[in-house]
């Protein structure tokens, strides 16, 4: 069997009301700048702190920046609540993570990078041993509050992460 690369990977396409209007692979989402869906998971440890990492360097979108959220595309005919728990154990490495819970959903534009994509904020606690995946995270580490603050000058961010970090922020949930 062939492995599917991420350009690959279909999604599904939606409109302005977040209605699915079609199915397309992710390299042609990008490339022609249709509005798809994600999912941002904060994830914290048991002592409160934020899951952090730098992504890899061949990753489509965003190469090399930190992020303070796991997660991804939703693929096709997949929910986002589905999306959440996948991305998440995918990327932290672990399994049996409790179901990650909704806070905030917004519509965000890339600013002509690759389009716009409805994304979805989540939040759940990891007490698990995490083994982040490889393939998706260079570095990472557990920061709090305070220590992450400090960062957000100084490293540079996925600019959808900052957009959802922020919104979470105004929705009271730092």
């Amino acid at each position: 069997m062939a492995v599917m690369s991420a350009a690959e990977e279909i999604h599904d396409v939606v409109d302005e009301q977040d209605r699915v209007i079609g199915r397309a692979p992710r390299g042609e989402v990008y490339a022609r700048g249709l509005i798809h869906r994600c999912v941002f998971v904060r994830v914290r440890d048991a002592e409160g702190r934020t899951f952090v990492h730098r992504r890899t360097a061949d990753k489509l979108l965003f190469p090399s920046l930190y992020d303070m959220f796991v997660g991804g595309v939703v693929g096709a005919g997949e929910s986002y609540d589905e999306a959440a728990l996948r991305e998440a154990e995918e990327e932290l490495g672990v399994s049996g993570l409790p179901r990650p819970e909704p806070v905030l959903k917004f519509l965000y534009d890339s600013g002509g990078v690759a389009g716009k994509w409805w994304s979805a904020v989540y939040e759940v606690r990891c007490e698990l041993r995490v083994e982040p995946q490889v393939e998706e995270v260079a570095w990472h580490a557990f920061l709090t509050d305070e220590e992450l603050t400090e960062r957000l000058g100084d490293w540079e961010w996925v600019p959808d992460g900052m957009a959802a970090y922020e919104r979470l922020r105004e929705h009271g949930g730092e």
